[in-house]
């Protein structure tokens, strides 16, 4: 929302037609900031994760239970004590390397993204050594997307149904329109074949749909 405020007194900017793009991570932060700021008028969420889901009920909700929940509270509590000890934070480690050959495919896909010339960089979290272990206690007592069915300006939802993540688009795209009153401007695009990061980079399939996206922004900001 303080980049939108920025925008918003931008003279290069028309402060009528402001969208934003989010994606992984910032895909559910995009939906939220949306259903939060009506300055948005358009909004494309890209393999979205839905931070608070994951951080409270694990993936696939395999955690989904009081005391997996008080386990992870517990630790990061802990965690918070050391922190402050320590005058520093723990890293939780970024994507695994060298990769086991056993790996979930979920962790092949970032591998083949954030530790291979594709997609590292020195300052990227997840190529090195990961985001802060305490980063996200807040999202496991929260749920972002409460009021997603009441955001009146346009929505994209883009996932590849290859994706490990495409059950978080696919339930939010179903949250943000049931019982809506606004769903003429809502979409959810599901792209064959693409998994997670191939809709960073576009990666070996050049799956991202670029002249969709276009059509979509051109259509909205008007």
């Amino acid at each position: 929302m303080a980049a939108v405020d920025f925008l918003s007194l931008h003279d290069r900017v028309d402060p009528d037609r402001i969208g934003i793009i989010g994606i992984c991570g910032w895909g559910g932060m995009a939906l939220n900031a949306a259903a939060l700021d009506t300055r948005v008028k358009a909004t494309v969420a890209s393999t979205m994760y839905d931070m608070t889901r994951v951080n409270a009920k694990g993936y696939f909700d395999s955690e989904d239970s009081e005391d997996a929940r008080y386990a992870k509270k517990a630790a990061m509590c802990a965690q918070r004590l050391e922190d402050l000890k320590s005058g520093g934070y723990k890293l939780g480690g970024g994507v695994v390397d060298p990769l086991p050959e056993d790996a979930p495919f979920f962790v092949k896909d970032y591998y083949d993204y954030y530790k291979t010339p594709r997609g590292y960089h020195p300052r990227s979290l997840n190529s090195n050594g990961g985001w802060n272990v305490i980063g996200c206690e807040s999202f496991i007592n929260q749920p972002i997307l409460r009021y997603s069915n009441e955001i009146r300006s346009a929505v994209l939802v883009m996932h590849g149904d290859a994706a490990h993540s495409c059950y978080f688009g696919r339930d939010a795209y179903a949250d943000m329109v049931r019982g809506s009153k606004y769903t003429a401007n809502k979409e959810l695009l599901i792209i064959p074949g693409a998994t997670h990061t191939d809709l960073y980079d576009g990666g070996k399939k050049g799956a991202i749909p670029f002249d969709r996206l276009a059509a979509f922004f051109s259509e909205y900001l008007k």
